[in-house]
């Protein structure tokens, strides 16, 4: 069935090839075939009056690619492009040229690339990829990228796509790709690690692209101002709000417009103009702070805020509100330091007149029927304001149901029988039932001062925590109020919405739940027993999940449980879209498997489910990959997954008829010539100049270097000489002190002083004389024992020598040297002697006569001077003894006989003796 399969594709696509009538040569780097194609991949490039365009496949070209044909295209300057859709849309060459698909997916209507394809960018915002059906035979896919799709019939199954697929047909028979109905899931690049998050879009360049509203390194998170899973802006009119992923979108605080401080304003309202109006009861302070302090007939109390003096009096004391001075007619009330009472009015008789009437001098007169009591018949003339009136700046007026005063926002205060102020943030304020029995600590604010808010009838900076600013007057904080009206006091009652009674609490409607009673969770404003899916429990509501979560255990993206069916991978806590390129994604285990060893990506497990090839040499074939039958000497395209003679048709003569003649084109299996090499020119005298004046700095750098390299070698071998003969300088612990104290103080280290090292020579001349000074002084003792002439002829009993005798010789000695030291051991006294001081009574000791030079000879001779190492000659070594001294007869004779003389008679010759011989004696003492 596969055979016959595929043999029906052959012969399709034999059809479509044998349809494209012109012949075109398609090129590899490095390969060229000419024949007959229908494939649309890549560019064509063309050069003016060239015999014929060639079609490039994806790959890099250089000035040196083969062969001639390519090359020569390639390196032409009037060359031009054009390419395939989502390949380069550059029209001109610039070398090195890449051919490669932009980021995205190329679709081609038919297999092995041909037909004309339908290109889908990288999507570079989340939802911007447009799932629309189409039909393909083969797709190519931009590097470093995946796609999902899958069929128009099974929108459910998805295929996850890593390389490009030459043939839709040989995918695995398990997959549900159709040719006729294909759509993209989704399309993203693998470049971002970690992962995007659901909203975040991976660019080519390695990082992950958020939509308006998300942020963070992986689009995880809304940005500030957004909420909710879509992460929408906050409600119009909110400077901040219940943002977040998880976030409601309540409006939190509203936006100031024109502040109290705009205008340099403290307790009043800026107008459009710069000019602040002042609360009631507030002035401008003497710093120039509008609205700062407490106007005439007002005083500030310890919460801040200015209220009306006691009637009658026109100043009072802060804090305390003592009265300090009283209008006229009215005196310090001794019982009320902050009252001021009116003065009796009384007839000229001393009739008082009661309330309600005063003395027009004779009698009493009724006041008017504003007041209680006056000072004169008119209305202004009151002193307290009937019934139901109270005085405002001398005048009576009515309040209204809520007790403010009529004509203005000051409130009325049954105590005082006078109009006091509202608080000082508040702009106004009302006793909700006003009547004769309202008291001031029954007020509520209901307007505030730019930047206040409504809590509980007090205007406040910012709502209390658990409590939101209500989205329909962006003034009242709602949230968080107990349905049950015997837990409030009836001052909060006007602000609160009575509750379900299935809530704990509520907000802005009685049925908008924020929790609920009965131990049930509070979700989206109702009340349940569980939460639903996609949202998890906390402090008895229920809040969404990420939206990349199915299920969680928090709101964060790495907290998820499950995962929704467009991100099935669960790792890690977080649920991606896809497992890496070698593995799949196991459904039954809900866990990601390796892919075999034969495939690169793949559907399923086993060597049936390959969607490609890893091994460059095969192809795929029925899920399978297969050897590469590649024919014309051509091979396996690298990205494409087929070969080059799967592209291009070559036509090959029959048995029957010959092959379709092709045009002749030069240069498509011949390689480009080796570049010649360039032709040698003179050197410029500078040029030279250079050369030399670089050579001799390089000299130079060298001389420098070795003869540093010089110094240490000597420096350490001396240091060896040093240690080795044990004068090597120590450091012991007052060195150490001694060196501690100079890097302490910033002083260069002193330096030991080591003798310098004596040459050869000098050493050795010094060892000479030492030798021959104590040579002298051996044979000054020799002689001297053997001067006779001092001692008695009578004490011996020897006989005279017949040798001449060496007085006469240590006489001259010892004359031309008169310092030199005459007495030895042989002639001073025995010890004997020396300790009784008797004579010796023995024979004075004699020493055999030797020659005075044979005795202790120098070790010095010319030889050892012959092998010095100093090139300067040496004196040749003096005698023993001195020139003056003459020489004894043995060494006279030996002179004269060396030089062939008769040695002269004297008279220590001896007569000769014949002793019977004719011969004459050879002995030299004889005649």
């Amino acid at each position: 069935m596969l055979f016959s399969f595929l043999a029906v594709i052959s012969l399709i696509f034999s059809a479509s090839v044998a349809a494209q009538s012109n012949p075109s040569v398609v090129c590899v780097a490095g390969q060229c075939l000419q024949g007959f194609t229908n494939a649309t991949i890549g560019s064509t490039i063309s050069v003016p009056g060239a015999a014929i365009a060639v079609q490039l496949l994806p790959g890099q070209y250089t000035s040196d690619t083969n062969p001639q044909l390519l090359h020569t295209l390639l390196t032409s300057s009037s060359a031009t492009l054009s390419s395939s859709p989502g390949f380069n849309n550059s029209t001109t060459v610039s070398l090195p040229l890449t051919i490669a698909l932009q980021a995205g997916i190329a679709a081609y209507p038919n297999a092995n690339y041909s037909g004309s394809p339908t290109f889908t960018q990288l999507p570079e915002t989340n939802g911007s990829l447009s799932s629309t059906s189409f039909s393909a035979g083969s797709l190519m896919l931009s590097s470093n990228a995946w796609a999902a799709i899958s069929s128009s019939s099974s929108s459910t199954d998805r295929l996850i796509v890593w390389d490009s697929i030459p043939d839709l047909s040989q995918l695995p028979p398990s997959t549900s790709a159709s040719r006729s109905s294909l759509s993209i899931l989704d399309i993203q690049s693998a470049a971002c690690s970690p992962p995007c998050s659901g909203a975040g879009i991976c660019s080519a360049s390695g990082t992950c692209t958020c939509p308006i509203g998300f942020t963070g390194s992986s689009c995880e998170s809304c940005a500030s101002g957004f909420f909710g899973p879509n992460c929408q802006p906050c409600p119009q009119g909110c400077t901040s709000c219940d943002e977040g992923i998880s976030g409601t979108g309540r409006c939190l605080s509203a936006p100031v417009v024109n502040p109290p401080s705009s205008c340099n304003c403290l307790n009043g309202v800026c107008g459009s103009n710069g000019q602040c109006t002042c609360n009631a009861g507030w002035t401008n302070a003497d710093n120039g702070t509008a609205c700062a302090k407490c106007a005439q007939g007002f005083f500030l109390t310890s919460d801040g805020n200015c209220q009306a003096c006691q009637l009658g009096c026109t100043q009072c004391a802060d804090q305390t509100g003592d009265c300090i001075a009283c209008k006229s007619g009215f005196t310090q009330d001794a019982n009320d330091r902050t009252k001021c009472a009116a003065t009796q009015s009384a007839t000229s008789t001393g009739t008082v007149c009661p309330d309600g009437s005063f003395s027009n001098g004779t009698a009493c007169t009724p006041c008017s029927p504003l007041c209680q009591t006056c000072t004169g018949a008119t209305s202004n003339d009151c002193i307290i304001c009937g019934a139901g009136k109270y005085s405002l700046n001398g005048n009576c007026v009515a309040a209204d149901g809520n007790g403010v005063c009529q004509g203005s926002s000051m409130i009325a205060d049954n105590n005082k029988h006078e109009c006091d102020s509202c608080p000082s943030k508040c702009t106004s304020c009302k006793i909700p039932n006003f009547n004769v029995a309202s008291t001031v600590n029954q007020l509520q604010c209901t307007g505030c001062l730019p930047g206040f808010v409504l809590s509980q009838g007090k205007c406040v900076s910012t709502c209390p925590s658990g409590t939101f600013l209500n989205p329909q007057d962006n003034l009242t904080c709602t949230g968080r109020f107990s349905h049950s009206p015997t837990l409030l006091s009836p001052t909060d009652l006007y602000s609160i919405v009575a509750c379900d009674s299935s809530c704990g609490t509520c907000a802005g409607s009685a049925t908008f739940c924020l929790t609920c009673a009965n131990n049930q969770l509070a979700s989206n404003g109702k009340c349940v027993s569980s939460c639903p899916s996609n949202t998890f429990s906390s402090s008895g509501s229920c809040i969404s999940c990420h939206p990349d979560c199915a299920s969680c255990s928090g709101s964060s993206f790495n907290q998820c449980s499950s995962c929704p069916q467009d991100r099935p991978v669960l790792t890690g806590g977080r649920c991606l879209p896809t497992c890496s390129k070698s593995q799949y994604f196991d459904k039954t285990s809900s866990s990601c498997q390796s892919c075999d060893s034969s495939c690169s990506s793949c559907s399923g497990s086993g060597p049936n489910n390959c969607l490609a090839c890893s091994n460059s040499n095969q192809i795929l074939r029925g899920g399978s990959c297969v050897s590469s039958t590649c024919s014309s000497s051509t091979s396996i395209i690298p990205g494409l997954g087929l070969c080059l003679s799967d592209l291009v048709a070559v036509p090959v003569s029959s048995g029957t008829s010959s092959a379709i003649p092709l045009p002749t084109v030069t240069g498509i299996d011949t390689p480009i010539a080796p570049a010649k090499p360039s032709s040698s020119r003179p050197l410029a005298w500078w040029e030279i100049l250079l050369m030399a004046l670089g050579c001799a700095f390089i000299f130079l750098i060298i001389l420098m270097l070795w003869r540093r390299r010089a110094r240490k070698r000597r420096a350490q071998a001396t240091i060896a000489f040093a240690v080795a003969k044990n004068i090597a300088p120590k450091s012991n612990w007052r060195w150490r002190l001694i060196r501690f104290g100079e890097r302490l103080f910033g002083h260069k280290p002193s330096q030991r002083f080591i003798p310098p090292e004596e040459s050869e020579h000098i050493r050795m001349a010094k060892l000479k004389a030492a030798e021959e000074a104590r040579h002298e002084r051996d044979m000054d003792k020799l002689l001297d024992a053997y001067d006779y002439s001092r001692y008695s002829r009578a004490s011996t009993s020897r006989a005279p020598s017949p040798l001449p005798s060496l007085h006469d010789y240590n006489h001259d000695r010892l004359a031309t040297h008169p310092n030199r030291h005459s007495g030895t051991p042989l002639s001073a006294g025995s010890i004997y002697s020396q300790v009784t001081g008797m004579p010796r009574k023995t024979a004075e000791p004699r020493q055999p006569v030797r020659n005075a030079r044979d005795l202790l000879p120098s070790r010095f001779s010319r030889s050892s001077y012959s092998n010095s190492t100093r090139s300067d000659p040496l004196p040749p070594p003096v005698d023993l003894l001195e020139p003056s001294r003459p020489p004894t007869p043995a060494q006279e004779y030996a002179r004269l006989v060396s030089h062939n003389q008769v040695p002269p008679q004297g008279s220590y010759w001896l007569q000769p003796t014949n002793t019977g011989s004719s011969n004459a004696s050879r002995n030299p003492f004889r005649r």
